[in-house]
């Protein structure tokens, strides 16, 4: 059952309002991520992917992202929209963040933008910023979408969400 979309104050962008199928769009907002005093990814040349009930997911170019810090996962999954994703480990400050990144090698046609830029988990990291703004990580532990208040939710993730 789809719920009731929070109404959305004066700046804000309702989630509700998000395409379906999803769609990636280019950004020149500044996305930021720093664990263990490291600087991880710092750009303002993001893409961000939109889809109905979810917040953002932020795709970062490579040129972006610290040298040295990625290694890759054994773990696949599957988007019926972009199609494959590969993970990514994060290894920063002497620890290893598992499988925190994704990104898309070869992503369908409607996708191509995203080409071997890498989206981050929020929860795993000391900060993941936009526009300077700390970003709260998308409830449930399974989408990698980042809440911050210039958007409305409610966002797909919460309990009793699997269905939206």
């Amino acid at each position: 059952m789809r719920p009731l979309p929070d109404t959305p104050a004066s700046g804000q962008e309702s989630v509700w309002q998000y395409p379906r199928p999803a769609i990636a769009q280019p950004s020149a907002r500044h996305v930021r991520i720093v664990h263990g005093g490291i600087v991880v990814a710092d750009t303002a040349a993001a893409v961000r992917t939109l889809e109905t009930s979810h917040p953002p997911s932020w795709y970062i170019p490579p040129a972006a992202i610290s040298p040295g810090l990625l290694r890759p996962s054994t773990r696949r999954s599957f988007c019926e929209w972009k199609g494959e994703a590969r993970y990514w480990h994060v290894d920063v400050g002497g620890q290893t963040l598992r499988d925190v990144a994704w990104s898309y090698a070869n992503p369908t046609s409607a996708f191509a933008i995203l080409r071997d830029h890498l989206a981050f988990y929020a929860g795993p990291f000391d900060l993941c910023a936009v526009d300077g703004e700390r970003v709260t990580p998308q409830p449930g532990g399974f989408y990698g979408g980042w809440i911050t208040s210039d958007l409305a939710g409610p966002f797909k993730g919460v309990p009793g969400s699997m269905g939206w």
